[in-house]
């Protein structure tokens, strides 16, 4: 049982994987707009600003506003990067040292509270409940059992075939629901800092503009 459901994450994981490349080169079918302005930066500057200062609470109104959400929303991706890598060790298999458990139980753990904090968040707060979809709830839910059945895997080794098949459900799920997001995340991202980055409009410091 264990070894077909390790291949079945094996097979969900490609399965997603190529989804999510597909779905990339179908934006390439939209077209690309001519630039015809020379060049005012760099473009490698937009993508370091994107990824690092842009990144920043304060670079960002909305997240400056919603601090603990922020936080909250950082915790809650860790945690799931922490359950993919553990998943990713599991199907190798490479058994890690204590430390490196410690730490992934941690983040597993913090992602779990963040994951149903942002849950309940979503379903008692009016306004975030009214422009919420049924795959806003569907996408927390398989996420926060994934990481649940993680974290518990990494005590009690008999949940095993139940946190594969969670990883499983996840995996399938990712093309086609919001936790796509995390993929296209860094996609999107790059093109950011591209666009912005040859314009030369990245946002400067504050000072800058004080008289």
């Amino acid at each position: 049982m264990l070894t077909f459901l390790r291949y079945g994450v094996i097979i969900s994981f490609f399965i997603c994987a190529i989804s999510l490349c597909i779905l990339v080169l179908k934006t390439l079918f939209f077209g690309k707009k001519p630039l015809y302005s020379e060049p005012q930066g760099v473009e490698n500057k937009g993508i370091m600003y994107a990824f690092g200062k842009g990144m920043m609470p304060w670079e960002k109104e909305s997240a400056a506003r919603h601090l603990p959400t922020y936080i909250a929303g950082i915790l809650y991706h860790s945690g799931i990067f922490a359950g993919l890598f553990y998943i990713l060790l599991l199907v190798i298999p490479f058994c890690p040292g204590l430390f490196l458990i410690n730490a992934m139980r941690i983040l597993m753990l913090c992602g779990i509270v963040c994951g149903v904090a942002l849950f309940l968040k979503r379903i008692f707060k009016t306004t975030l409940k009214n422009i919420s979809c049924p795959d806003d709830f569907a996408s927390n839910i398989l996420v926060d059992l994934f990481l649940f059945f993680a974290l518990i895997d990494t005590f009690i080794s008999s949940v095993r075939p139940v946190f594969l098949f969670a990883a499983i459900l996840m995996l399938l799920y990712i093309p086609v629901g919001k936790i796509r997001h995390c993929f296209f995340f860094f996609y999107s991202r790059i093109l950011f800092g591209l666009f912005y980055g040859r314009r030369g409009i990245l946002p400067q410091k504050q000072r800058q503009f004080k008289v």
